[in-house]
């Protein structure tokens, strides 16, 4: 349900919408681009649909903003104008906006980057069976083809009231962490119950449309972000989790890493045969090589612009079979085609043909102990009628694997007080940089993740980053271009077919937290620290040059306070700015920050007082509950890190048999 705006309130917003995206005179527009509003489309109620699924707290926050707005001193300014937003003209409107985007007031930033992110983002991820308007415009063909008709291989149990049931083993979760526990205990003979909180879509499901599927398959509608907005988090939220809509890299966690862990955080089986052997097995069953790892003109542009500097480059492993290169690029969106071989397609289709049973739209809303020891689950599972059943799981054993956002909350909830939960929150933290070439880049087609450069993954011992590339389609590219007006990120946006973008995915050192809320819901919390900042800044730095060497025309910097691209053909410019990075300004909301990997949080080691798991996955404080996903990772993992958590579940799983 959609919140409820005062009539003024929703004035002030379809103002806001046609202000991001106004209505603008061009004598060549043979698609109406640049004459359509936002409210043309009607989207100040899609905007509030996906308000509607922030917590209450961010709703009240919404209409105090829209309030303020509303009201004669909405400039807050004392030279005015001194009237309310939707009076003010499109010129006083866009400086208005502008001056919150650069304020000193940190409320100020995020309520802009609020509203532009989902304004700008709904605006050209929106789509219905006909499209979206101004994907002609810009290039965008939409879905490459519809659903297959094919039945669904899992058949979730459905509850018609409330029920209890007994296993041997109940896991939480079905990701990277969950899946292979299942998988594993299933093929040993456990009784195993697997609960997910998301959605079971298959390949019949995945339609290819952006908007759609963000909001189906991701954790917030795909608008989950830390308190503070400063950093826009991807989680997965979906039967197979984050496997079933990341972009399929596999690598295995690096050496030094793993001699990290064993050093710092007591954990030497991390350096064994039997530790290796688990990363094989979880390669050998979801089909990980680099056979079918195909640059696209993105990963070409990194391979080229990287060996041109003499600089490291090499092809990403992928959990893919049988992948058709010509009708890839919708992996964020899952896989069409059955081709990426997540826990889906793999551990939780063996564990269901095992006798496993899976539960779909089932919160967990604690975990029962006794006497010290975890036995069973207590949760409520969604109909597809609306309604609520409760049901309680009794079971030997209790895995949470409900990723580092929710398995800390979870922990919470259930009575565990051990201080580091919800502590060493890590995020890979991430910007894009984006080179505009001459030709179609075209960066919605082709094997989305290829090619990766590690020539800076170690610039400070086991701390650096790495560039790699992402899908572009056209919501996300809109959310993450800076915007100064309404024209120039029209302008911006016509160009996107020719955007090729890099990542800088940072190894961070230095961590966040996930606190609960008092409905004991997660909470994120996270600050880039200067250690870290340096190495996004580093990363900036070679990523520019490696387009630079690639051929770019010209780079759009990932930070607000460049309102155009720079031209690569004026290196004096392109220099004078990259020596004046670490003085850009780098509070939170300046620029755009993005994760895909949570990890940390509720880690696994040899110390009591600083790991809540001990070395075999298992909670210090209650016997027979173990945790198997990106939480208990020590620290980040210096790499995409599905295959590292599917090692470590893959292991810990082996003394649950």
């Amino acid at each position: 349900m959609s919140p409820t705006l005062t009539d003024r309130q929703m004035q002030t917003l379809r103002a806001v919408c046609d202000t991001f995206i106004p209505s603008l005179a061009r004598p060549d527009d043979p698609h109406g681009f640049w004459t359509r509003a936002a409210s043309d489309v009607e989207l100040p109620t899609h905007v509030l649909t996906v308000i509607a699924l922030q917590p209450l707290e961010q709703q009240a926050q919404f209409r105090q903003l829209l309030d303020l707005l509303g009201s004669p001193l909405a400039a807050l300014s004392p030279s005015g104008p001194f009237k309310p937003f939707d009076q003010m003209s499109r010129d006083e409107r866009e400086a208005l906006l502008v001056r919150w985007q650069f304020s000193p007031l940190g409320m100020l930033r995020q309520g802009f980057q609020g509203l532009k992110r989902v304004i700008c983002f709904l605006f050209y991820g929106l789509s219905d069976e006909a499209g979206n308007p101004t994907w002609p415009a810009i290039g965008y063909p939409g879905p490459l083809s519809p659903p297959p008709r094919t039945e669904r291989p899992i058949r979730p149990l459905t509850l018609s009231s409330a029920t209890t049931l007994d296993c041997d083993t109940v896991v939480v979760g079905s990701g990277a962490g969950g899946g292979v526990v299942a998988g594993e205990l299933s093929a040993a003979g456990q009784d195993v119950i697997v609960v997910e909180k998301g959605p079971y879509v298959a390949e019949d499901g995945f339609t290819q449309r952006e908007a759609e599927m963000m909001g189906a398959l991701y954790e917030a509608g795909g608008t989950l972000a830390t308190k503070d907005l400063g950093v826009a988090v991807l989680a997965g939220s979906c039967l197979g989790g984050g496997t079933t809509v990341n972009w399929a890299a596999s690598f295995r966690t690096p050496d030094y890493v793993l001699e990290e862990w064993a050093r710092e955080h007591l954990l030497p089986h991390v350096l064994t045969p039997a530790y290796q052997r688990s990363f094989a097995a979880v390669e050998a069953t979801t089909h990980v090589d680099t056979h079918e790892s195909p640059c696209n003109p993105q990963n070409q542009a990194l391979w080229d612009g990287a060996a041109a500097r003499g600089a490291h480059i090499k092809s990403i492993p992928r959990n893919v079979r049988d992948c058709d290169f010509q009708t890839c690029g919708y992996c964020g969106f899952g896989c069409q085609h059955g081709a990426k071989q997540g826990t889906l397609k793999s551990y939780l289709q063996q564990a269901h043909e095992a006798g496993a049973r899976i539960l779909v739209n089932t919160t967990v809303e604690r975990v029962l102990v006794e006497q010290g020891k975890a036995v069973g689950i207590q949760a409520v599972q969604r109909g597809a009628d609306g309604t609520f059943h409760a049901v309680t799981i009794r079971a030997k054993r209790v895995v949470v694997a409900a990723g580092s956002i929710h398995t800390p909350a979870l922990l919470r909830r259930s009575g565990l007080r051990h201080p580091h939960i919800g502590r060493h929150l890590h995020f890979h933290p991430t910007v894009a940089v984006s080179g505009i070439y001459d030709r179609p880049m075209n960066g919605w087609w082709g094997a989305i993740m290829t090619a990766v450069s590690d020539e800076w993954a170690r610039l400070d011992g086991a701390y650096g980053f790495k560039l790699e590339t992402p899908p572009i389609h056209p919501g996300m590219a809109a959310l993450a271009l800076p915007w100064h007006s309404g024209e120039q990120h029209k302008e911006g946006m016509q160009q996107v077919a020719r955007f090729g973008s890099f990542i800088v995915l940072v190894r961070d050192r230095d961590g966040g937290q996930v606190t609960v809320d008092k409905r004991g819901q997660p909470v994120l919390h996270y600050q880039l620290s200067a250690y870290d900042r340096n190495h996004l800044c580093r990363g900036i730095t070679e990523a520019v040059r490696t387009h630079q060497a690639a051929g770019a025309k010209s780079v759009i910097f990932p930070h607000y306070r460049f309102r155009d691209p720079l031209s690569c053909e004026e290196p004096s410019g392109l220099e004078r700015a990259l020596g004046e990075i670490a003085g850009w300004g780098w509070k939170t909301n300046q620029f755009p920050l993005f994760t895909a990997h949570q990890m940390g949080t509720c880690r696994m080691g040899g110390d009591a007082e600083r790991h809540p798991l001990t070395p075999a996955a298992e909670t210090r404080e209650v016997h027979n509950l173990f945790v198997t996903d990106g939480s208990a990772l020590p620290s980040a993992s210096g790499a995409n890190p599905m295959l590292s958590i599917q090692a470590l579940a893959h292991y810990a799983a082996q003394d649950m048999k």
